[in-house]
């Protein structure tokens, strides 16, 4: 297990092999381990809670989605950046990730796709990246240990003195970084899918669904989803008020997905509340936006030892299973849910955390994975359609 004791002294675990002269990074954990390898994108010094994706594609999908705000992601797919990167592939204007760590940086992309280099494109947008470092060493140490604050390094600042950045640091208990991630202000989105799906639905209603949005921290695919479910949507800052949604004449509210504490959105929760309370309307909320109605029914969250971050987690009932695409380091306490108003549908088959649940007594679900995938299995885009129906049931 490590120990954060700040008396820890540092310790190295091996590289996969020796950084070229010159071009030294360095990766310091809270419990003091270094990690020592190539510097890539940006140079200079992040600092941020370290984590890691099991995905074997889609690592610009990855670090554009602002669920990774204030977070060093470790890829355990060897081999970073052989795609290359392109416009249709992000989840949003720029990366939100602080940090890339990777086994290994593609000399060049080979995608007819590719607009750019990853390398490039990180230094473009100030992403501090290190590769060459022994990511399957770094992922066991995690997986035993928890995520676990830390610096990347590559402009020559000495290990000890990064080791006391880092601790000095805030962990992620507590933090609202949906309010850093959001939207400064409303906006409509009625654009169709890009890269994730290839068609809209064909039953899609002559007259579009009038969805209101709530961003803490939306990607594009689940706006592009809505859209090709027959939604037309407005997207509202985090901290949007019941009037303000009400004002819009929705016919039903999404609650999106979003970085951080869930128990730290106040704002949210008390509109998610309020909507229940009063609204009628339907309810659907993936990722945080489930979390935070679980909140609003008077539940709790408890933070993940290392989350769930992948592309292959198995979720749903015996008989009834889904193969799903997650990005959560914090999760609802089953117990604490109300049992005469909520029913789990779903749990997460690989350590039985809450993985979906409805009311029965209100048109409210919400999914803890991404039924929009990008990237991703596809078994649950089901859960658009399953909002719509509900829409078009209130009609």
């Amino acid at each position: 297990m490590i120990n954060p004791e700040p008396t820890m002294p540092l310790r190295a675990i091996t590289p996969a092999h020796q950084p070229a002269s010159g071009d030294q990074a360095v990766l310091v954990l809270a419990d003091g381990t270094v990690l020592r390898g190539h510097g890539f994108g940006a140079r200079g010094t992040t600092i941020g809670e370290v984590v890691f994706n099991t995905g074997m594609t889609g690592y610009q999908e990855v670090i554009t989605d602002p669920s990774y705000a204030g977070q060093l992601v470790t890829f355990t797919y060897p081999e970073l950046g052989n795609t290359g990167v392109n416009a249709a592939d992000q989840e949003a204007d720029r990366p939100h990730a602080r940090g890339v760590i990777a086994r290994q940086l593609a000399p060049a992309a080979s995608s007819w796709r590719a607009e750019g280099s990853l390398d490039e494109w990180l230094s473009r947008h100030g992403v501090v990246g290190i590769c060459g470092v022994d990511t399957r060493a770094l992922v066991r140490h995690l997986r035993e240990g928890g995520a676990i604050n830390g610096a990347i390094s590559s402009d020559g600042t000495p290990p000890a003195a990064l080791l006391e950045q880092v601790r000095s640091a805030p962990r992620m208990n507590g933090l609202n970084l949906a309010a850093q991630v959001t939207t400064a202000s409303a906006y409509h989105w009625d654009r169709p899918c890009s890269a994730t799906f290839d068609q809209r639905r064909q039953d899609t209603p002559q007259r579009p669904y009038r969805v209101v949005a709530i961003d803490f921290g939306i990607k594009r695919a689940i706006l592009e989803r809505l859209v090709a479910h027959g939604c037309s949507v407005e997207v509202l800052p985090a901290d949007a008020s019941i009037e303000q949604v009400m004002s819009h004449q929705p016919e039903g509210v999404f609650l999106s997905n979003g970085p951080g504490d869930p128990a730290a959105v106040e704002s949210g929760i008390a509109l998610a509340r309020e909507l229940l309370e009063h609204s009628g309307l339907p309810l659907f909320g993936i990722c945080l936006g489930h979390q935070i109605l679980g909140l609003a029914l008077g539940g709790t969250t408890f933070k993940l030892g290392y989350g769930h971050r992948g592309l292959n987690h198995p979720c749903g009932s015996p008989g009834d299973v889904e193969i799903t695409s997650q990005n959560h380091g914090f999760a609802l306490a089953a117990d604490s849910l109300p049992p005469e108003r909520v029913r789990i549908t779903h749990l997460n088959l690989n350590d039985r955390t809450v993985a979906a649940l409805e009311l029965t007594d209100q048109p409210v679900f919400g999914v803890q994975y991404h039924p929009e995938a990008s990237p991703g299995p596809h078994d649950a885009d089901h859960h658009f359609a399953r909002f719509t129906a509900l829409m078009a049931a209130r009609r």
